[in-house]
């Protein structure tokens, strides 16, 4: 659909999804994640497909939850509708690393927030030279949610997950290689065309990276605990944040 927030399209064994909502830089609603589930649904359900990238419309990769979303949310965090909406935020990037093929996340512009986590949940990490990546919360005034804490520390460690997620670094692509938190930083026109270059490799033998992938997140993914019960860990602790918001 023309008016769709998420877009995928299938070429050559790789699935690209394109967060389509530029206007308000990318940030997630609930029916944007819902979008985004139901198009990884279907990545997973053709078998001709070996790898994803997730990619972006605009200036911006993700600029988080939806400011709206948030502030109506935080009237009261625990009403059904509230509670299932976010619900859907978080399931949205926790189902981006469910995937069952290798996925990719190509970044330009900025990612903050839940945009942090949608490029975390991804298995490889291309990024822009230029690219400002934020945790951000505590700088909304909120606590962070989703399994912030387990999936940037399982990447870059704990002194430099405290600086970005508890203190507010922020970095660019050129310091998300050195951490380990990107594989590559490449000038900004060329970070798509990266991310189909490594994918189209491993997309080569669909059948073979479906395997290698579900091992890979087996073996190597670690953590003092999963990052669904992170997620669960965290959320009473950002509701509480966003209901004081809005008092």
């Amino acid at each position: 659909m023309a008016d769709a927030e998420v877009l995928l399209e299938v070429d050559g064994g790789v699935a690209v999804v394109t967060l389509n909502a530029p206007d308000r830089r990318n940030a997630l609603t609930p029916q944007m994640a819902s979008e985004l589930i139901g198009v990884l649904e279907e990545v997973d359900a053709q078998p001709e497909v070996g790898a994803l990238v997730v990619r972006a419309v605009g200036r911006s990769f993700c600029a988080g939850g939806d400011v709206a979303t948030l502030t109506s949310a935080g009237k009261d965090p625990a009403a059904p509708d509230a509670y299932d909406g976010m619900s859907r935020i978080y399931d949205s990037f926790y189902r981006l690393g469910q995937v069952r093929v290798p996925t990719i996340a190509a970044v330009r512009g900025s990612a903050v927030g839940a945009g942090m986590n949608m490029l975390l949940a991804a298995d490889l990490r291309i990024v822009a030279n230029d690219a400002r990546l934020l945790a951000g919360f505590l700088k909304r005034g909120m606590h962070p949610g989703g399994g912030h804490f387990v999936i940037l520390s399982r990447l870059i460690g704990r002194e430099a997950a405290a600086a970005m997620a508890l203190f507010g670094e922020e970095i660019n692509g050129t310091k998300a290689v050195e951490l380990g938190l990107a594989w590559e930083s490449v000038d900004d026109a060329d970070v798509e065309s990266r991310a189909l270059e490594l994918a189209g490799r491993v997309a080569a033998d669909p059948e073979l990276a479906r395997v290698a992938v579900g091992n890979f997140r087996r073996e190597v993914v670690n953590g003092a605990v999963s990052w669904e019960v992170a997620s669960q860990f965290e959320r009473p602790a950002q509701m509480w944040s966003m209901r004081r918001q809005a008092r």
